[in-house]
């Protein structure tokens, strides 16, 4: 669920960045794309303006296997270049390289926090983008404002052969997944397992244990994905962040989420040890 070593991370681009450079153009949950890019169909371009659109700001993301990565903020909604076109960012899940939708996903979280906190939130003047750091600097009061990253749980339940899956209202018809939810101030990751299992279906969970995490711009998550056991309990959904949950056999599932999401590897490596 990450960049890898192909992906080097970085704040200051370098001040003679020369050759051609991936350009992540952000517009709402929609990202710029080439309509013949091959596996990373990201416009490769020596400058962004290139593309006809205007930008109202940059910001350097670091480098991707050896070429620098800037994510775009356009100043207005408009149509794609010639040869190019916006996709929805979440279906980039299933791209053939994974590195199109956790570079899409954080670009489009940087552009997110940086168009929110132009201004101080402690004094209300102006904050201006830190030297070194992504962060944004009060010009007034000093006071300096980090990207907000918002940690949850996502869990899948388990009881011997079957699997315990959930359904929101948001989600489209017949999909099921697993049960997620924010961490709350002051709570471990430990009760935050068991309360929002609790909370949602009623029963109760023993044994967690950890397996992955994803960054999830939707809009600035950060999913730490675990499995636990069924001890007690009968499902009763709470009616409106779940609507209908049930047990399900791990070979005969309805259907779940994509390939790429934290929600399908939980799925898929329980699965996969069930049938060993």
């Amino acid at each position: 669920m990450t960049l890898d070593k192909r992906f080097q991370p970085g704040v200051v681009p370098p001040a003679q960045a020369g050759g051609e450079h991936y350009w992540i153009a952000v517009d709402e949950g929609r990202v710029l794309l080439m309509e013949d890019g091959g596996r990373l169909p990201l416009p490769l371009l020596r400058s962004f303006g290139l593309t006809g659109l205007d930008a109202a700001e940059r910001h350097y993301l670091g480098t991707l296997d050896g070429r620098h990565v800037f994510a775009v903020a356009l100043r207005e909604r408009a149509p794609a270049p010639p040869g190019m076109y916006f996709e929805d960012l979440r279906r980039l899940l299933v791209a053939p390289d994974p590195a199109l939708f956790a570079l899409a996903g954080r670009a489009r979280q940087v552009i997110d926090w940086a168009g929110n906190h132009r201004f101080c939130s402690r004094c209300g003047q102006p904050a201006a983008p830190h030297a070194t750091d992504r962060a944004m600097v009060c010009t007034a009061c000093g006071y300096t404002q980090y990207p907000r990253v918002a940690p949850c749980v996502i869990v899948l339940v388990t009881r011997g052969d079957e699997v315990l899956l959930a359904r929101s209202p948001t989600f489209p018809r017949g999909l099921y997944s697993t049960l997620a939810g924010f961490i709350e101030a002051g709570e471990s990751v430990e009760e935050a397992l068991v309360r929002e299992v609790r909370e949602e279906v009623g029963v109760r969970i023993a044994a967690p244990r950890y397996l992955a995490s994803q960054s999830w711009p939707f809009p600035h998550s950060l999913m730490l994905g675990f499995h636990a056991e069924w001890q007690e309990g009968d499902i009763v959904v709470d009616g409106e962040e779940i609507v209908d949950a049930q047990w399900f056999a791990f070979d005969d599932l309805p259907s779940i989420p994509p390939t790429g999401s934290i929600s399908r590897l939980l799925i898929d490596s329980y699965v996969a040890s069930r049938r060993r």
